[in-house]
């Protein structure tokens, strides 16, 4: 595939990306990635919009890592898009039965027409060769976009808990009866909060949730009639050159209002055996998925349990990296350790099997994977949560949080790590109301 670009300075880039957002709007695909300009080691880009469906693929779970490795493989070009949770009964022999309100499928990924990569002041845009006439237009276009945008009345947003306290109390004794038979060490058990037969404008909810949270791995997905507004701060899977990394979240701590209190709360996470434990149970996992597609001996920790302060919580995070041989397919690492280690538990096909059980909701967008893959088989996918899916024509908002249960995990505390987990997405759409 033959694409032609232009790169150009922009002095305003705050203003130009919330004007390239606005201007996606029009389009029936779009996929927006922020970074936020969060401090990060391994960033390769501030933000990238890509829109305009020149190919894609669509698909259910069965066979569709081989589609996808055959499509990426063809197209041999940039391609964006996202894995669904459910991909996992493609990975192992497992099933999903649970309630789907919203109905995404369960893997899709498209070729561009357009993309604009911003880096710091710098904007590089790719066009299709197709297409490339209409650079000139189309900059002239965005930069005539007022961001004033007149706010719109979302309706009838009225919030649910699929599982409600007593239930999840039962269910979350159910998980620890699991971990001292010694069937799993830990689960990452997840709820659904919905609303039903309303409406919200995507884009204004998005930047409102992305205000208030300013994550590094921030989409605004459009496919047609649904939407992904996540303010994800969790890489799932990155691939540069030879090198993979993975940075696993597991242990949350909540902001405080001084300077002082929020340092305390830091040391308080980093020192917690609680959360340690979970993260370090969850990087054990990691490595060994990572081992099936490394060079022998690659695979190592980089960082173990390391604060990192996001706008609404700290969290624990480590970053485990290895390297990979260069005949390898970019789409068999990611098979090889999907769905990511951080969102199931361990073993892994065992707390599968048992938060499929005792969870209400099907999972589907939710705990999947947003990213895209280069020309020369790179990659970057971020984890979905602390995210808003809706669908427009069913009218159906819906937003997940988990957490990880381990032998130590008292019911209460759990609880209230979901609703903490579940503010933001809380506040922004009570606010839309």
């Amino acid at each position: 595939m033959q694409r032609t670009g232009k790169k150009i300075q922009i002095e305003n880039i705050s203003e130009f990306k919330q004007q390239l957002l606005l201007w996606a709007q029009q389009f029936n695909i779009a996929v927006w990635l922020d970074s936020n300009n969060y401090h990060q080691k391994h960033s390769t880009f501030d933000a990238v919009l890509a829109i305009d469906a020149f190919s894609h693929i669509e698909t259910n779970y069965k066979n569709a890592f081989e589609q996808l490795k055959n499509y990426q493989t063809k197209v041999n070009d940039y391609i964006f898009g996202y894995l669904g949770y459910d991909l996992k009964n493609d990975v192992e022999k497992l099933t999903s039965a649970n309630f789907d309100g919203l109905h995404f499928s369960d893997l899709f990924f498209f070729q561009p027409k357009k993309i604009f990569l911003i880096k710091e002041n710098t904007v590089e845009i790719k066009y299709i060769t197709e297409v490339e006439n209409e650079i000139e237009t189309d900059l002239k276009t965005i930069f005539k976009i007022n961001n004033q945008q007149t706010k719109t009345n979302s309706k009838n947003i009225k919030i649910k808990l699929r599982i409600h306290k007593d239930e999840y109390y039962n269910k979350l004794h159910s998980i620890l009866n699991h971990i001292h038979r010694g069937d799993i060490y830990e689960a990452n058990f997840c709820q659904e909060f919905y609303s039903k037969n309303s409406t919200i404008n995507p884009q204004e909810v998005y930047q409102n949730l992305n205000e208030i949270s300013k994550p590094p791995f921030a989409t605004f997905l459009k496919l047609n009639d649904k939407f992904l507004l996540s303010a994800s701060p969790e890489r799932y899977l990155k691939k540069e050159g030879d090198t993979v990394i993975s940075q696993p979240i597991k242990g949350t701590e909540k902001r405080a209002s001084s300077k002082k209190e929020d340092e305390k709360l830091i040391k308080e996470l980093e020192q917690n055996p609680k959360e340690r434990a979970e993260n370090i149970m969850i990087v054990d996992l990691v490595r060994n998925d990572l081992s099936r597609s490394a060079i022998k001996g690659s695979v190592k920790v980089d960082e173990l349990c390391k604060v990192y302060t996001f706008e609404q919580v700290h969290q624990l995070i480590s970053t485990v990296s290895c390297k990979v041989k260069k005949n390898i397919h970019p789409v068999d690492i990611i098979k090889d350790t999907f769905p990511m280690g951080s969102m199931t538990g361990a073993p892994k096909i065992s707390a599968l099997k048992i938060i499929e059980e005792l969870e209400e909701t099907k999972r589907g967008l939710y705990s999947g994977a947003v990213g895209y893959f280069t020309p020369n088989g790179n990659f970057d996918f971020n984890v979905i949560i602390r995210s808003i899916l809706y669908n427009s024509s069913k009218k159906y908002i819906s937003y997940s949080v988990g957490g990880a249960i381990t032998a130590q995990s008292i019911p209460e505390k759990e609880y209230e790590e979901c609703l903490l987990k579940a503010k933001a997405m809380k506040q922004v759409l009570l606010k839309a109301k």
